[in-house]
């Protein structure tokens, strides 16, 4: 395998699509010209609750984490309700826990999450609900963190460690069949970090060979030019789970999807963040209520690629981030009217 960097086509929307996205781009309009907080009573709390036999089966759509007190009127009943997760499972059929990505400190402690947690995560939602889950950083970071670059790197002892994640999955089971896509986030791997494409997937490969088989694990790179051919036919062969992140630096998810789509089976995730979260923290402060940073003609392509791939007969988890537009459970609520039209 040599590394390269792939140089994708723009993706098209599928012809059998265009009357539903004309339809999208109608109603994404009031979006973009409001400029303030969502008022709660235009989303009253006891209408909002979605039926999940209205959305496709083969499409799972949630937000990145769910505690957050800015979203009372659009997704809970009040700013601190007694429990987040079950008022958040009412609306929504999956959700991606962050929280325990943050697992790498100083001294090599690896923190693995609290079983209390994970059982009162389980017990808050129904059977048909699934968590999309980022695997520890522990696993995914070649070096620790640095506050000087200029400063040598150290090492991470614990990348891709067969036994941490062990220790962790055995730390989830309680969630059982309710835990979905595990996903093993990469940042960018400079030549300092991984000399190069050939080395990473074989570091990947030895790692998964020596891994319990049958789970769904995900690859989300922040390589660009790692997103090639090579990569794609790695996954596939390999039943790995391709994770697609729009948004920071990386090329638009339909122009990959659209390059590398006849690799595509069975499940793909897609993480909608944004180019900017420091410029939306600013004009949010952080109040997650209000679409500030309407990605309208964007959502259109997305959603053709989505179309697209239910049509493939691919199951898809579309995983909305606070930071893509604003408010993700007002972004869903786009989504959902134009694939519901």
């Amino acid at each position: 395998m040599n590394r390269k960097s792939a140089q994708v086509p723009a993706g098209r929307a599928e012809q059998g699509t265009i009357d539903s996205l004309l339809l999208f781009s109608q109603i994404i309009v009031s979006y973009g010209k409001h400029s303030g907080p969502r008022a709660p009573e235009r989303i009253p709390y006891t209408v909002t609750t979605k039926e999940k036999s209205d959305m496709p089966d083969p499409l799972r759509i949630g937000t990145c984490s769910w505690k957050y007190p800015s979203w009372a009127g659009i997704v809970y009943s009040s700013p601190k309700p007694a429990d987040y997760l079950r008022e958040y499972a009412a609306r929504f059929d999956t959700v991606e826990i962050d929280q325990w990505f943050w697992s790498l400190f100083p001294g090599g402690t690896v923190r693995l999450p609290d079983p209390a947690d994970v059982s009162d995560y389980a017990a808050s939602v129904p059977a048909g609900f699934r968590f999309s889950i980022k695997v520890p950083n522990a696993l995914t970071l070649t070096h620790y963190y640095q506050q000087d670059r200029k400063q040598p790197l150290t090492a991470n002892p614990h990348f891709l460690s067969p036994s941490v994640l062990d220790a962790f999955l055995e730390r989830i089971a309680p969630l059982g069949e309710k835990a979905g896509p595990l996903m093993f986030q990469f940042e960018y791997l400079n030549t300092r970090k991984m000399p190069d494409q050939d080395t990473f997937l074989k570091r990947l490969d030895t790692f998964f060979r020596a891994t319990p088989p049958g789970r769904p694990y995900g690859i989300e790179i922040r390589n660009p030019g790692y997103l090639d051919r090579a990569f794609f036919v790695f996954l596939a062969e390999r039943g790995l789970i391709p994770v697609f992140l729009q948004g920071y630096y990386m090329p638009p998810v339909p122009q990959v999807l659209a390059a590398h789509k006849d690799l595509l089976s069975g499940t793909v995730v897609i993480r909608l963040h944004g180019p900017d979260r420091a410029g939306i923290e600013a004009v949010t402060k952080k109040q997650w209520n209000r679409i500030a940073a309407p990605k309208d003609a964007e959502l259109t392509e997305i959603i053709a690629s989505i179309t697209g791939l239910i049509g493939q007969g691919l199951s898809i988890y579309l995983n909305v981030n606070n930071h893509y537009e604003g408010s993700a459970p007002l972004t869903i609520e786009k989504i959902r009217n134009a694939l519901e039209s």
